[in-house]
């Protein structure tokens, strides 16, 4: 713990720089999409939800009082042998309504819509009206649309189809129709059981939501098997719902539930799988042939018993198939199974809000820097950063599993990649200006700045194989301060140092950049010139120790002395082939200065 509170104190404003970093991806990605990017996240984070409604649908299980009666196509071609073109007459759906309701069913929907037809046959309509008069457990639907209306006028629908919701929050806007097709007005007449049956498609084809509830002519008209469900929740739980409202969470309140919104008043459902045609997990089929030939033979067998009847179609001609996220071919009359299990199993799903989903993102995010900035493997930081993101696509399919809340995958998996990768490049950015520094320490002297006694060795060594390599040649000058001792013992040691530092960053100033100022020791400091001629090389000399001897430097705001330097000068490879050689050449005419009056240039001739 004490480690690793050192390393957070050592690392406190890198982690902090990456925290900003976090901050501005956060706020760039979810703030400022454009439109394009918007859609390209929406598109990835959709299938997300599908791959985990597909893992997670194979542990659901189906209420099994949901039974779906289907126009398959062994059903379509016996009834259009039968009586002809579709659709068929509407006193067959009578018959199946009696025949059902003998048996005593909880409800009947019927996914279809029942309008006015060219070959209508009055007669056989009067027989479907009159069922949905006898039983008042039958539910039908109405479809919107945005059909101009010089097409078709838009009908004036009976207000009792209309439901009353209240505290609608002003962030929800439903889906707005401006047209309708409506069915025979006797059966709206007969029922108020009337509800919509309008779908959403995502961009990409699929449905994943349902509209709660449109609004078309200022009033809202709620889904199909929301009626349904609504009717199911006050009679077999006794929720008693009377009142529908929104709360401010966007909940639609029915009773102890609390169904959530999203901003255009849809519901997202939770799939059971593969659809009932084909899987039997799912819902319960029954081919509607069959039971016209049970009807013909006068059985029955009370299958329907206390089950809730969906009727409907799956045959692709008659375009009710639908692509879900768990099937590429599903009925569309399962779909209104699927959300009226989810209404009496309280499943439906809910987004997380965004403020959660940026939570996770920094989580995630500051996992990464952590380890980063901790773990010096780069192969240890990569396998966490893959193992955290499978540990957190397994609890995002739990947490859908369990609470049936989807949480974001794409953008905090992405922003807190980006976090990671920048988080390394951080930390080798400081690796590198770490490593410049401790560089800098181990070359330079700490009181002039300028090259260290090791750090010429080194040059010199390497200039000799250098010009050893291109045949040419670098001089060398070794210069001592003159009369040094008595700066110190009459100024103090302080002044000392001031000369010292004074020299050096005179010293720097006249040469080249590609020239090396170092401090050889004690009062003493050398210069390797790069390509430079013996000739040449005394000349620098010279203008050095003459720019020197012109100076006044100051060792206190009260006093400015006078210095002067003497100065040896030594060429490779006039004056000697190795390190000792050189600096023992400069040496000597160092030493000559000194001895036939300092402030100037030795030499040995």
């Amino acid at each position: 713990m004490k480690n690793f509170l050192h390393f957070i104190f050592r690392h406190r404003y890198d982690i902090f720089y990456s925290c900003i970093l976090i901050l501005i991806f956060a706020f760039v990605f979810y703030m400022f999409p454009k439109d394009e990017t918007k859609t390209i996240i929406k598109h990835l984070e959709n299938k997300t939800f599908d791959i985990r409604q597909s893992i997670i649908s194979k542990n659901k299980k189906v209420n099994k009082d949901i039974i779906i009666v289907t126009v398959d196509n062994p059903s379509y071609e016996y009834l259009t042998e039968k009586y002809g073109d579709w659709p068929i007459p509407r006193n067959v759906y009578a018959d199946i309504i009696n025949y059902i309701e003998a048996q005593n069913p909880k409800y009947i929907v019927f996914d279809l819509l029942f309008i006015k037809t060219l070959n209508r046959i009055p007669k056989s309509d009067v027989k479907l009206i009159n069922a949905f008069k006898n039983y008042n457990n039958i539910y039908t639907a109405v479809s919107f649309d945005d059909y101009p209306k010089e097409m078709r006028v838009p009908p004036i629908i009976d207000k009792k189809l209309s439901s009353n919701i209240l505290n609608i929050p002003s962030n929800i806007e439903p889906e707005k129709f401006i047209n309708a097709r409506l069915i025979l007005p006797e059966i709206i007449q007969a029922t108020s059981n009337i509800g919509h049956i309008n779908t959403i498609k995502d961009d990409d084809g699929f449905i994943r939501k349902i509209p709660a509830f449109i609004e078309y002519s200022d009033n809202c008209y709620l889904y199909l098997t929301f009626k349904l469900g609504i009717d199911y929740l006050n009679k077999y739980e006794n929720q008693n719902i009377s009142k529908l409202q929104v709360d401010k969470n966007n909940n639609l309140i029915l009773g102890k539930r609390k169904i959530p919104l999203n901003n255009n008043a849809q519901v997202i459902l939770n799939w059971y799988g593969k659809s009932g045609i084909t899987n039997d997990n799912s819902f319960k089929y029954i081919s509607f042939w069959e039971i016209l030939k049970e009807m013909e033979n006068q059985e029955t067998n009370d299958i329907f018993k206390d089950k809730i009847v969906y009727i409907g179609t799956s045959v692709s001609s008659l375009s009710d198939i639908k692509t879900v996220p768990t099937e590429k071919y599903m009925p569309g009359v399962e779909v209104h199974a699927t959300l009226l299990n989810n209404i009496i199993d309280n499943s439906l799903i809910k987004q997380a809000p965004l403020s959660t989903n940026i939570i996770i993102t920094i989580i995630l995010s500051l996992i990464f820097i952590t380890t980063v900035f901790f773990i010096r493997s780069v192969a240890a930081n990569v396998i966490i950063y893959l193992l955290t993101n499978i540990i957190y696509l397994y609890l995002s399919a739990y947490i859908m599993s369990k609470h049936n809340l989807w949480i974001w995958i794409i953008i905090p998996i992405f922003i807190s990649g980006l976090v990671f990768v920048s988080s390394f490049i951080i930390k080798y950015l400081i690796k590198s200006r770490d490593f410049e520094y401790t560089y800098k320490l181990a070359t330079t002297d700490g009181l002039t700045e300028l090259y260290n006694h090791r750090y010429f060795q080194e040059q010199l060594r390497f200039k000799i194989k250098q010009a050893e390599k291109l045949k040419n040649s670098f001089s060398v000058i070794i210069i001592d301060i003159d009369f040094f001792k008595k700066f110190n013992d009459t100024y103090g040691h302080q002044a000392g140092d001031a000369v010292l530092k004074n020299v050096a960053k005179t010293l720097k100033s006249c040469v080249r950049s590609e020239d090396y100022v170092c401090r050889y020791g004690g009062e003493e400091m050398t210069i390797i010139l790069n390509n430079t001629s013996h000739e040449s090389a005394v000349n620098i000399a010279q203008k050095v120790c003459n720019t020197i001897a012109s100076k006044k430097f100051e060792l206190t705001p009260e006093l400015e002395v006078n210095v002067t330097i003497s100065l040896g000068v030594a060429t490779y490879p006039d004056n000697g082939n190795t390190p000792s050689e050189i600096i023992e050449y400069a040496d000597k005419c160092l030493y000559n200065a000194k001895e036939t009056g300092r402030n100037k240039v030795g030499s040995l001739n």
